[in-house]
């Protein structure tokens, strides 16, 4: 910038300029009966408000909620009832000082989502529909772009590619480019890898050694939490058991550029994040990246 001034990278989303100086939390609530790592809360809507309010204490800056389970393996969820689940924790939550995100790749989900308040659209099908574009493009919030092979039902049986990095990569840059061609301004816009999302172990390796490669070009969010590679990694089965792998895999992805880390254990995240960048090396340094 000119006259030597830092550049100090954002996320503008609809309510909040939220800074990505420092790495940030995002915090997932999972409003089904049938999430991978056992975390749902179903229907009871007091216990996802209550985990919320939990991960904003324990230093969340976002909160994303979900109402449809997209683990490897699930069925798709109609709309009207996946805005059921969503409907009641979105609005109890909506005048929240900290950002509130919904995780759908629905655009009549995400319609009524924008009109319920929420900041950010974080779609795990990467704004791959003219509609979901058009949706995003009204809407002045956030987006959170993320790579999808398949579809959730079928995305880990044989995943394959020529070459995973370039890729997604490329995927990344084509639907950034469609959203800011409908009129989502650069700044609102976050890429996310989908580790897990079509993607064996080996690819999910790749694409973590390459984050450096897709942090230089846009801020990056990585979710690993309580995943198979963070068991895979660890020996350990149960998803709900891998809390310290995720944490680690989360200070790599630091490590690596990535500004936003989405966790099940929120706490524990934002403690371990304190701890590294005030012993380790500066956080966002050429030389902890490694």
């Amino acid at each position: 910038m000119e006259g030597g001034e830092p550049y100090e990278p954002y996320w503008q989303t609809r309510r909040w300029r939220l800074s990505l100086s420092e790495p940030q939390v995002m915090a997932i609530i999972n409003v089904t009966p049938d999430s991978f790592s056992g975390d749902g809360v179903g229907e009871d809507y007091t216990a996802a408000i209550r985990r919320a309010e939990q991960a904003v204490e324990a230093g969340a800056a976002i909160v994303d909620f979900g109402g449809e389970s997209t683990r490897p393996g699930a069925s798709p969820v109609p709309a009207a009832e996946e805005w059921r689940r969503l409907a009641p924790v979105l609005t109890a939550v909506r005048d929240w000082p900290v950002v509130i995100s919904v995780d759908t790749r629905k655009p009549e989900v995400m319609e009524r989502a924008v009109a319920a308040g929420v900041d950010v659209l974080n779609d795990v099908a990467g704004f791959r529909t003219p509609a979901a574009v058009a949706v995003a493009a009204r809407a002045g919030c956030g987006v959170v772009v993320m790579h999808m092979q398949g579809e959730p039902a079928s995305m880990q049986v044989a995943p394959y590619y020529e070459d995973v990095v370039g890729e997604v990569e490329a995927f990344l840059r084509e639907r950034s480019a469609a959203l800011q061609a409908a009129g989502v301004k650069e700044e609102q816009i976050v890429w996310d890898p989908g580790f897990g999302f079509g993607k064996s172990f080996e690819h999910n390796i790749a694409l973590f050694q390459a984050l450096p490669r897709l942090a230089a070009q846009r801020p990056v969010l990585v979710g690993v939490s309580r995943k198979r590679m963070i068991g895979e990694l660890t020996g350990v089965e149960k998803p709900a058991e891998r809390a310290v792998g995720s944490i680690a895999a989360a200070l790599a992805a630091v490590a690596r550029g990535a500004r936003i880390v989405r966790a099940h254990d929120v706490r524990a995240t934002v403690e371990a994040l304190r701890v590294w960048q005030r012993l380790g090396p500066r956080w966002g340094d050429a030389e902890a990246r490694v």
